[in-house]
């Protein structure tokens, strides 16, 4: 038995070479990376406000940020925004940290802090001023950030990867028209990234200057540009 493995593997190892064939040479190519963005009309807009309180113990700051959060959310409500549109982003209790006065002596304050982040949401984008005029008059939040975003993100995303792949067309065809050669069929796609590209508003300057205003001047965007990239390689062919 012991025999007849061994002739078996011999007999396989002296055919392996004979039966092995060689890789066809890779034929020349051509690759490029296309580049493509689109513009679409935002949907939305989501602003960032905080509720803040402190307490000696974590009930009472946990207590008066409930109590607090309660009227917050009754005064955006009457700014027409529904209840479902607005969310718990982030809420966190910490010990309040040591504050030193002028005099560098400590300045006694509550032991716990609690802070509770909330995400509005609004479709209503050219009101997004006057309803960041209201948070920054109110003394139960504060004022953070606000975006702009689309309902489906993933259509900005996709019509900037058509764009990329016709721009990488584009460059392939001038290449091979100034070698003299022609383009063949595609063998490989490589999926680079496709992301938002649109500046959020800074507003630091308009919190400063709008306490009491009845609006702060955001300006929404007319439009949030994706941007995309894509390596595409093409075999080269013989000019047609």
């Amino acid at each position: 038995m012991r025999l007849a493995v061994a002739a078996t593997l011999a007999a396989l190892t002296l055919a392996s070479p004979a039966s092995a064939q060689p890789l066809p040479p890779r034929p020349p190519t051509i690759s490029v990376m296309g580049t493509g963005e689109a513009e679409l009309k935002p949907d939305f807009a989501r602003v960032n406000v905080t509720v803040a309180t402190q307490g000696e113990t974590i009930a009472q700051a946990t207590g008066a940020n409930n109590t607090a959060t309660e009227r917050v959310l009754a005064r955006i409500q009457s700014l027409g925004i529904k209840r479902e549109d607005i969310r718990t982003a982030n809420f966190q209790v910490f010990q309040t940290p040591q504050q030193v006065g002028p005099d560098g002596k400590e300045v006694k304050t509550p032991k716990f802090s609690a802070h509770h982040r909330l995400q509005i949401t609004t479709r209503d984008l050219d009101g997004v001023g006057r309803l960041a005029g209201e948070i920054l008059a109110s003394g139960d939040m504060t004022f953070q950030s606000v975006a702009f975003g689309l309902d489906k993100q993933e259509e900005g995303g996709d019509k900037a990867r058509e764009a990329a792949v016709r721009d990488a067309r584009r460059q392939a065809e001038v290449y091979a028209t100034a070698a003299g050669v022609g383009l063949g069929r595609l063998i490989e796609i490589r999926d680079g990234s496709a992301q938002p590209f649109e500046p959020q508003p800074d507003m630091r300057m308009s919190m400063a200057m709008a306490k009491g205003a009845e609006s702060v001047p955001i300006v929404p965007p007319a439009t949030i540009r994706y941007t995309a990239n894509v390596q595409l390689v093409w075999e080269m062919a013989p000019k047609p």
